[in-house]
């Protein structure tokens, strides 16, 4: 335990102060646990290979597959005509609502710093028509709607590598996720809301100014040329001279635009996904209602379903888009995967090594199996991490690593504790998490405002999560 806990310290200093990449903190973490407990240099290596390997076959697959897919939902507008329609159906007084919602369960394919950077400014517009707090509640369930995605709803990253770390099948821990992620994200933001109309927010210290653009100039001096058309009066009630008439008549003529192409229903452009999500949910259910059919097997396999998604979501971005442009988007796409398929690779490792030195059994005598009570250390121990880390995948990733040897002992489904680890790590979003500076600055927050909306909001959203959490431990 001793040893375990100089890992953790180790991982945590070598990502925080000494700016390492996560990646290399996390292995090098692991192979000083087996080192010091005595697996060997040979047994060492060969454990953390296969823990990246073993994550890989479980995950990699969907990671990518999920990338490509938000990739090219990106390049069609998809996500900005969304937002427009949950705008004029849900109405200003509950888009906030809706829009944390949608994006904590339908829309996790999308990298979660893309997803950000196309919902931000978006938000911020609406904002501005909900008054004197709007930025404060658009800010708060963006936060709240990205982060709980990322560890509830499957295909978000953190999601994905909790259910493969803790064995859960993938339907399982969608239509679990999905239980917890709605529930949480309601009530959070109606918490939130609460609180910062009650005098919690201040626009004056807690949003940043933002000067309006600046009256253009007049181009060569020749204010009288371009402010007023040929043949008006002008201020001095004469008209204008006929040098300005020659020169008007032989300039150029604009040339007509080409009339914009229709743009495919909004429905064609994501029932691809909603389809192989719906493919997962089904098998899932399939599996607890002891149905087994070979088709439905195969068609509600997870790496199945989303590849089928990706495939119409090509065949649908090729015929709107065209070929170039679907290549460039599926390029791109597979850069932003590399991270994500990496740190989920390495969580695995860590994990290995844990459960290779014998921690689980040690660890396994500090937990009551016949009450709720494990559920809040799993909580505790992903909050501890993730506020030492300052990230939520990471956290989550080590959590669960930390966790999956003791699984067993605790006498709890394992879809229990990977909810729980994932509600811990959502635990105060701050100044080291790169969501926190992109909701501030796209958002238009000081530091202050940011840390109201972001930090406290996740964290209310974490601590509301185990109410449901504990609820179905009461089921399951």
């Amino acid at each position: 335990m001793l040893n375990t806990a100089i890992a953790v310290i180790a991982i945590v200093f070598l990502i925080v102060r000494l700016r390492m990449n996560p990646v290399v903190a996390l292995v090098l973490g692991a192979c000083y646990l087996g080192l010091a407990t005595g697996l060997g240099v040979d047994k060492t290596v060969k454990t953390i290979s296969k823990g990246f390997g073993d994550v890989m076959a479980d995950i990699g697959l969907l990671i990518a597959f999920g990338v490509l897919i938000g990739a090219l939902l990106r390049d069609l507008g998809a996500i900005e005509r969304l937002v427009d329609t949950l705008l004029r159906v849900a109405g200003p007084k509950r888009i906030p609502h809706a829009m944390a919602l949608t994006i904590a369960t339908f829309l996790q394919s999308i990298y979660l710093d893309v997803l950000l950077v196309i919902t931000g400014p978006l938000a911020k517009g609406i904002a501005a028509k909900l008054g004197r707090y709007g930025t404060a509640r658009m800010a708060t369930a963006l936060a709240i709607g990205l982060e709980c995605g990322i560890v509830f709803t499957v295909p978000g990253a953190g999601a994905l590598a909790l259910a493969a770390l803790l064995d859960v099948p993938l339907g399982t821990y969608l239509l679990y996720g999905l239980i917890v992620v709605i529930p949480t994200v309601t009530i959070a933001i109606a918490v939130m809301n609460f609180a910062l109309t009650r005098g919690w927010w201040n626009p004056a210290l807690d949003e940043e100014d933002v000067p309006g653009p600046a009256p253009s100039a007049p181009m060569d001096g020749g204010a009288a040329d371009d402010a007023y058309p040929v043949g008006r009066n002008t201020p001095a009630g004469g008209t204008m001279t006929a040098a300005v008439e020659v020169k008007a008549r032989t300039q150029p003529q604009p040339q007509p635009q080409p009339q914009p192409q229709p743009q495919p229903r909004l429905l064609l452009l994501f029932s691809p996904l909603l389809v192989s999500l719906l493919l997962i949910a089904t098998g899932a259910l399939a599996e607890v209602a002891g149905w087994h059919n070979p088709f439905v097997q195969l068609l509600s396999s997870p790496v199945v379903a989303l590849l089928l998604g990706l495939v119409a979501t090509c065949l649908v971005a090729r015929r709107h888009l065209g070929q170039p442009r679907v290549d460039a988007a599926l390029s791109k796409g597979m850069r932003d995967s590399g991270q994500i398929l990496l740190l989920n690779g390495v969580g695995g490792c860590l994990a290995a090594v844990i459960a290779a030195c014998g921690l689980g059994h040690i660890l396994g005598d500090y937990f009551k199996a016949n009450t709720w009570a494990p559920l809040l250390m799993v909580w505790l121990v992903a909050a501890v991490l993730h506020v030492a880390v300052g990230s939520v995948t990471i956290s989550a990733i080590t959590a669960a690593g930390l966790l999956a040897p003791v699984a067993p002992t605790l006498g709890l489904d394992p879809v229990l504790i990977a909810l729980a680890a994932g509600a811990g790590s959502l635990f105060f979003v701050h100044l080291t998490s790169n969501t926190f500076w992109l909701l501030q600055s796209l958002m238009g927050q000081t530091t202050r405002g940011a840390l109201k909306t972001c930090s406290v909001g996740v964290s209310v959203a974490s601590v509301v999560a185990m109410g449901p959490i504990l609820a179905l431990s009461a089921i399951l």
